[in-house]
């Protein structure tokens, strides 16, 4: 029998055992769902399942109550304004605990543990979901079609100085056609061995005069 037995220890002292809770407790509200061990996720839900007692109540004292043990600005508000309504019309059971085998390593045994939501609820939030990101997609395309439809910077101002430049003084349109550049010599051509210039070589036509002694 659990005579004088009220908690879990979970082989923790007070302060890391209130700590631990405190975690599992916030990301349960958070997230909506954990895996923890069985044990844990037993002592979680006692507590869990007051706060939201707490947060049904919605008076300032009742948040003052549950700031002191949840983590976050951001939670505390959520579980206020969303989780909490939807236990409006429910006594109590707000949570379960769904085993889902033994981990590998100590064998100790796992659970999910999640916060009950009716199949309305779950119908009114997949609808709400998808509202969401229909409105986020809409806006998305506006804001690429805005920026689309508007002219780039400068170019205005260029097109009309471009254009009063053609018209200006009768000046030709097109462009004057580009002097082809000679080849550039490579270096042999330019200095002989000894690194001075180099001459200019005669033509074939001097070269075979002096061969032949004209």
């Amino acid at each position: 029998m659990r005579h004088r037995k009220d908690h879990r220890k979970l082989s923790r002292t007070s302060s890391h055992r209130k700590a631990l809770l405190r975690n599992l407790v916030t990301s349960l509200f958070q997230h909506e769902r954990i895996e923890t061990t069985v044990a844990k996720a037993k002592e979680a839900r006692r507590l869990g399942e007051r706060l939201i007692t707490f947060a049904k109540r919605g008076d300032l004292s009742a948040r003052r109550h549950v700031a002191r043990f949840v983590h976050g600005d951001d939670v505390v508000r959520k579980l206020f304004d969303t989780v909490a309504p939807w236990y409006a019309e429910r006594p109590g059971g707000y949570t379960r605990i769904v085993r889902i085998g033994r981990r590998l390593g100590d064998a100790g045994e796992t659970a999910l543990l999640e916060l009950v939501k009716s199949p309305e609820l779950k119908e009114k939030l997949r609808k709400d979901a998808e509202e969401a990101a229909k409105a986020a997609k809409a806006a998305k395309g506006a804001a690429k079609t805005a920026g689309k439809s508007a002219p780039a910077k400068g170019a205005g101002a260029k097109g009309e100085g471009k254009a009063a430049k053609g018209t200006d003084g009768g000046a030709a349109t097109a462009e004057a056609p580009k002097k082809e550049r000679a080849p550039k010599p490579s270096r042999g051509e330019r200095f002989s061995k000894k690194g001075m210039p180099a001459a200019p070589k005669p033509s074939t036509r001097a070269r075979q005069r002096g061969k032949s002694g004209d």
